[in-house]
């Protein structure tokens, strides 16, 4: 990894950290998140240049900070808001700690800034939109493929959350115990899509974005510490670490996507799939069943399977079919239709499919030309899967994804 990777890098850990700390101290979701944007600019100039100060956290912070002084003191009607930011804070504040010492700025309130995006005054929509650009640190047009609608769409979305969570007179703390329930549906949600967009990055040159899924799953400890009895906390932790335990065999040495039934199993991570495997066995056995613990099972018997062949695909099938009751998604359905193709045949898996044929969520989205290709290959239709490859590969904007797509329809030519 090049030095500049490694400062983007830490510079997207240490974002929504920043951000955090700011609207703890100071409050105004839009205007702190200007300010941090503007001390990453900062950091991305100098640092190179200046060498990696002692605290790289706490600079941000500093320089932020008074970024958003800078734009306090430049509009009247926010003098009053300079005055109290000032009264909150400690002269010192935002400095590199002594050692030993224990600073405000050391705090970590990613957790905080989580639940803050998922304010009640939101819809779950706005929710997840504007948790996946404040805390994931994705673009607009990565949120907006999240949700599989065009970027000018999603913009003013995230903008008028932003405008709501001010209105609604927000606090930034963590909710209390009983309020928790309301917006645990949205931050689960959040930390899936931001886990996806990291495991199967969007766009771009590469397959994967392990700055994206690392954060996903350290957010997803820290929930799950806080409620160590949630199945479905449980559930999505499991389900992340069973899939990132497939992370280093899914690309060969070219870069290019390896799929699940040629992976080399030896490379996965055996304790990842200990632990997730344990933990969703723990959470079905205690809570009641959700979509995240059946997601999760389904990752387990994929992954304890000695080999591709040895998959149980029956069982996967039925959860795959109660999973369709209690959550049902175009996602799920695709996935159903391959279990389906494996233990009924592709034609049935195909029927499955054509039932997401009128779905306007998947007009334009890649995966259901994909699957409905494998799913001809399977059947033998081999002119019709080679134009479904192709078709898929022009409507991905990943470059491995589509670099195998073409590649599977080149093998079926003549």
């Amino acid at each position: 990894m090049s030095a500049s990777e490694r400062l983007g890098d830490l510079l997207r850990e240490l974002a929504p950290q920043v951000l955090g700390v700011l609207l703890r101290r100071h409050g105004g979701l839009e205007e702190c998140e200007d300010a941090v944007q503007e001390a990453l600019l900062a950091a991305a100039t100098q640092w190179p240049a200046e060498g990696l100060p002692d605290n790289p956290r706490s600079w941000l912070v500093t320089v932020a900070a008074r970024r958003l002084v800078d734009q306090v003191r430049s509009e009247q009607a926010r003098r009053r808001r300079e005055a109290t930011a000032a009264a909150r804070e400690a002269p010192d504040a935002g400095l590199a700690p002594a050692p030993g010492d224990e600073s405000p700025g050391d705090r970590d309130d990613t957790l905080a800034l989580l639940f803050l995006c998922c304010h009640p005054a939101l819809t779950p929509a706005s929710q997840v939109a504007l948790t996946l650009r404040a805390v994931g640190g994705l673009t607009t047009a990565e949120v907006a493929r999240a949700f599989l609608v065009p970027e000018a769409t999603m913009a003013p979305r995230i903008s008028r959350a932003k405008q709501r969570v001010r209105s609604a007179g927000a606090a930034f703390e963590l909710p209390a115990a009983e309020q928790w329930a309301g917006r645990l549906d949205a931050v689960l949600h959040v930390l899936y899509l931001i886990f996806n967009e990291g495991y199967t990055a969007g766009s771009g040159p590469d397959l994967h974005r392990a700055d994206l899924t690392a954060e996903a799953i350290r957010l997803t400890r820290l929930l799950h510490r806080s409620l160590p009895d949630d199945g479905e906390v449980a559930g999505l932790l499991a389900l992340m670490l069973l899939t990132d335990a497939r992370r280093p065999a899914r690309t060969g040495q070219d870069g290019a996507l390896v799929p699940l039934a040629e992976q080399d199993r030896g490379r996965w991570d055996a304790a990842l799939i200990e632990e997730g495997a344990a933990l969703v066995t723990a959470a079905m056995s205690a809570a009641p069943l959700g979509p995240y613990q059946l997601q999760a099972a389904i990752a387990a018997l994929h992954v304890q399977a000695p080999r591709a062949g040895d998959t149980d695909w029956e069982q996967i099938r039925i959860l795959y079919a109660i999973l369709s009751r209690i959550a049902p998604n175009p996602m799920v359905t695709l996935n159903h239709a391959v279990a389906v193709a494996m233990t009924r045949g592709p034609e049935a898996g195909l029927d499955l499919l054509r039932t997401l044929d009128g779905d306007p969520r998947m007009a334009r989205h890649h995966r259901l030309p994909a699957v409905r290709a494998h799913l001809q290959e399977l059947a033998g239709e081999h002119a019709a899967a080679r134009e479904n490859y192709r078709l898929a590969a022009r409507r991905t904007t990943s470059l491995p994804e589509r670099r195998h797509l073409l590649a599977r329809a080149d093998r079926l030519e003549g």
